[in-house]
């Protein structure tokens, strides 16, 4: 699966769908050595990944217990992220995904140079700001999407980049490619002297040297929300950033909207078709827990998955065994395909001599998403009411009317006969 070298650290966590557990270590460095094997350089990229996982129960180094700021806070649905409104503009804290008691640090985002600012904020960021380097493809789509692209100036695994208008922004030299998040180019980032360097935080607090570059480091924990909703209001946080508050909250209105609009629709349906989730490696199988990203979606959809009474929101490893006698008869399957070439029932079927043996492969009920063709991970978490449309699509047709009357899926399809 050469293409999945695409993925950065945030994206492989969305790809698991959620932190794992230490006690499978072993397990998953062999499953993700086989989606990586094609490319040395994402061997190491995954390697810090794993580091990531391996201790998500641990705090960063360093930090410091804290309280969390009295007032308003202007984030409905993320968990990672507090921000509040202030006389010089934005104070926003961070809060560690690992241990919700710490913080990764606190910024201020000003607007009004006339006003007094924090004393204790890690960084001060004059907004809107003027350059930023992304780190993952769910900031600089965000940026784009506003309407604000030229604030970017650098981002990670420029030669994976799917969208059209950013692969042309690197081939005119208007956006830099500064490598891959384990072997980042730090002098090419010192070059283009961004005032923010938005990364992905470790569970160490490790930010690999990047302190050198001058900018101010903000840990961008979108990828570690366990909610559908909260992945997307991460948009307003690069809208504070842009200076274009209104239009990404009113973007944001609008997806919520839409969203908790389907979820109502499928609240009440009497008929819940059950789901599984994901493929075997090595006599392993990895099941989203009950609480997971994906899990939501599903229940949002009107499903009843599987395993929705597993109170974790990591993936939880099972033999085939396991999953055949619980998922035997399921109506549905979905998958992730980061394959180059489609997806079929003859190539499930020679890849493992289970698979025929499930319900919704015999009725040809398997639901995929194929990355690379998709945009995937440079859209959907922009996207989550699209991404439940497409599952109520396959699960409640009958739903979607209106605007929604002969909705297409964008991102998922059956697999191919």
């Amino acid at each position: 699966m050469p293409h999945a070298c695409n993925l950065s650290h945030a994206e492989c966590a969305e790809l698991w769908e959620a932190q794992s557990d230490t006690n499978y270590v072993a397990d998953r460095i062999l499953r993700f050595l086989r989606i990586l094997r094609a490319n040395m350089n994402c061997i190491l990229h995954l390697m810090c990944a794993i580091v990531f996982v391996v201790f998500t129960a641990c705090a960063p180094k360093g930090n410091d217990s804290f309280e969390k700021e009295t007032g308003d806070n202007l984030m409905r649905y993320a968990r990672n992220i507090v921000v509040y409104e202030k006389d010089y503009g934005y104070r926003a804290e961070v809060i560690c995904p690992w241990d919700t008691t710490l913080s990764l640090g606190s910024f201020a985002f000003v607007k009004d140079t006339t006003k007094p600012v924090d004393q204790d904020v890690k960084g001060v960021l004059m907004i809107p700001v003027k350059s930023v380097i992304s780190f993952s493809a769910t900031q600089w789509a965000v940026f784009l999407r506003l309407g604000e692209i030229e604030r970017v100036k650098g981002i990670l695994e420029g030669r994976f980049v799917t969208d059209s208008t950013m692969r042309a922004l690197l081939a005119e030299g208007k956006v830099y490619d500064i490598g891959t998040e384990a072997a980042a180019d730090v002098e090419r980032m010192i070059q283009l002297q961004p005032d923010a360097l938005l990364y992905s935080p470790y569970f160490d607090g490790n930010q690999g040297g990047l302190n050198v570059t001058g900018a101010v480091l903000f840990p961008f924990a979108d990828y570690m929300e366990n909610t559908p909703l909260g992945r997307a209001e991460w948009i307003r946080v690069i809208g504070i950033l842009a200076g274009c508050e209104d239009k990404a909250d009113a973007w944001f209105d609008d997806i919520e909207q839409r969203y908790n609009a389907l979820s109502t629709l499928c609240a009440e349906v009497e008929h819940r078709p059950t789901v599984f989730s994901d493929l075997a490696f090595n006599g392993q199988w990895y099941v989203a827990g009950g609480r997971s990203y994906i899990a939501k979606l599903f229940a949002d959809a009107g499903a009843d998955y599987i395993w929705k009474d597993n109170p974790s929101t990591a993936s939880v490893p099972m033999d085939a065994e396991s999953i055949l006698a619980k998922a035997q008869h399921a109506d549905y399957w979905r998958v992730i395909n980061s394959n180059p070439f489609p997806m079929t029932y003859e190539s499930l079927g020679k890849e493992s001599p289970v698979y025929p043996l499930f319900d919704a492969f015999k009725n040809h009920q398997i639901i995929v998403c194929d990355i690379l063709s998709t945009g995937y991970f440079e859209q959907s978490q922009c996207e989550p009411d699209l991404l439940l449309a497409d599952f109520i699509h396959f699960f409640h047709p009958e739903l979607l009317t209106d605007e929604w009357e002969g909705y297409q899926p964008k991102y998922y399809h059956l697999v191919e006969e």
